[in-house]
């Protein structure tokens, strides 16, 4: 008996550390606005800085107001919640936020920062496309927003909003064109560097193979064709189209055999370290290398990338002035 008690203690302490309020020792009443930046989030330390350089950007610009991270992964959340209790691996990894080992998912973050009195809250997703993640998040948040008590005076939200991701989303009041254009201009020191090495620049993104994504990326790549005409630009898809193997002829036709490769996501995590600059035969680097490029890899994030962060905050004060909500 004293063994379950015992247990049910321990348990119930940890669960009360697990529901923690974000932001517990600041005052509601004095900041009644909150960001979630919910990206799909990396188990790569070194990966980090792709999320918490936009999480500071913006908490830089907006210092009164509270700048929370999720995840959307449930299996990243999961991998982070368990390395917590992990003495060797907080110790080898110092550069690790304290709030990454307890990071949770967009509706936990959302509650927390509800529960302790902000009740005007945006969401800016970490997303680069209108993909599969983008929409899940969505539907959370707009089933969260759609809540509406007895009395009104008891909604849980004043405002609850969704940003949207880099390369925006359908419809008329921002246009998806100029969210392209916004990101091939934060993409200038890609190409520089990329005519520096030889005037090719091929990204790896993510892709869908479930979502016709791939449009926009190739418009994206068609846009910085155009602006930065000394270096040909190519985008390739993880899943999806168009894949390496498409993109092939694009790359012989330039007729160079020197190449960047970069990774087209916010952070450089497993895909970067492992897809495409691992050393395995299936590698992009491996398969290019085997068809004579002389290949760079570049192993960063574009989150990194202040130019690009900023990308995300541009959306975020869009979003706020069509709520009008004024951030401070």
């Amino acid at each position: 008996m004293h063994s379950f008690i015992h247990s049910v203690c321990a348990l119930f302490l940890f669960s009360l550390l697990l529901c923690q309020p974000a932001h517990a020792g600041e005052k509601p009443e004095d900041s009644r606005q909150a960001i979630v930046l919910a990206a799909f989030g990396t188990t790569v330390p070194a990966a980090l800085p792709g999320i918490l350089n936009i999480r500071d950007r913006i908490q830089r610009q907006y210092p009164q107001t509270p700048v929370k991270i999720a995840f959307t992964s449930n299996i990243i959340r999961k991998i982070w919640q368990k390395r917590r209790n992990d003495a060797a691996f907080i110790k080898d990894n110092p550069s690790v936020p304290a709030d990454i080992y307890g990071v949770q998912g967009p509706l936990a973050a959302i509650a927390n920062l509800q529960d302790v009195g902000y009740r005007t809250i945006i969401v800016q997703p970490g997303h680069i496309s209108d993909g599969e993640e983008y929409r899940d998040l969505a539907a959370y948040v707009d089933g969260l927003a759609g809540i509406r008590a007895t009395k009104a005076r008891f909604n849980p939200f004043e405002k609850l909003v969704l940003s949207r991701p880099t390369m925006g989303t359908a419809g008329e009041e921002h246009p998806y064109t100029d969210d392209l254009t916004l990101i091939a201009k934060a993409l200038a020191d890609d190409a520089r560097l990329a005519a520096e090495n030889g005037g090719v620049l091929l990204y790896m993104a993510h892709g869908n193979a479930y979502m016709a994504s791939g449009g926009a990326y190739i418009e994206l790549a068609a846009i910085m064709n155009r602006m930065y005409p000394q270096i040909t630009t190519c985008i390739a898809m993880v899943e999806g189209y168009p894949s390496l193997q498409d993109t092939l002829p694009q790359l012989a036709a330039t007729g160079s055999k020197r190449l960047l490769l970069k990774p087209f996501m916010t952070v450089a995590g497993d895909h970067t370290l492992n897809d495409m600059a691992g050393d395995e035969p299936e590698s992009w680097k491996s398969i290019l290398r085997a068809k004579g490029y002389e290949v760079t890899t570049v192993a960063r994030g574009l989150g990194e990338s202040d130019a690009f962060a900023d990308v995300y905050l541009h959306h975020l004060q869009q979003t706020a002035t069509d709520n009008g909500i004024v951030l401070h």
